[in-house]
């Protein structure tokens, strides 16, 4: 690794502590020309599957829709940050697990439905009205009532 400060080829790690629940790596590093010290982070890169839209498209997996996404429906709910990067590391995690190269959009939008109920039951309901496009006020009770009789 360059030295940032330099740019020597040559560097020592002097410390490594695992972070993020142990997914990376954090690395203090000294360059050994000009002894600047300076951190690192290093994690594995994981490829996930392509998602397959309703119309037969295929996209890359996009994270930050993803997230995008959860955060919408979880606007003004009280969910920390932290819940809400465990639900998405739960989700990438699944979606790794199913070890297909490609899934359906209906897969990723059932397993983000279920991280939701889990988190807040009323995000759970905004995210299925616009994921399921309810066109009326029976299918949001239907929904709710679904709930109750997951107790």
């Amino acid at each position: 690794m360059y030295c940032p400060f330099c740019r020597a080829v040559d560097t020592k790690v002097i410390d490594s502590r695992l972070v993020s629940d142990g997914h990376q790596v954090r690395r203090r590093r000294e360059c050994l020309a000009c002894h600047e010290r300076y951190t690192t982070f290093e994690s594995a890169e994981l490829v996930m599957p392509r998602i397959i839209k309703n119309d037969g498209s295929r996209e890359p997996f996009n994270e930050d829709k993803m997230r995008n996404g959860l955060v919408r429906a979880l606007e003004k709910r009280p969910v920390s940050v932290e819940q809400v990067e465990l639900s998405i590391n739960k989700v990438k995690s699944q979606l790794r697990a199913t070890g297909e190269r490609e899934v359906s959009s209906e897969l990723l939008g059932n397993i983000i439905m279920e991280q939701l109920k889990e988190l807040d039951k009323v995000a759970y309901v905004r995210f299925a009205s616009v994921y399921r496009s309810f066109e009326d006020i029976r299918e949001f009770g239907e929904e709710i009532a679904r709930l109750d009789d997951d107790k």
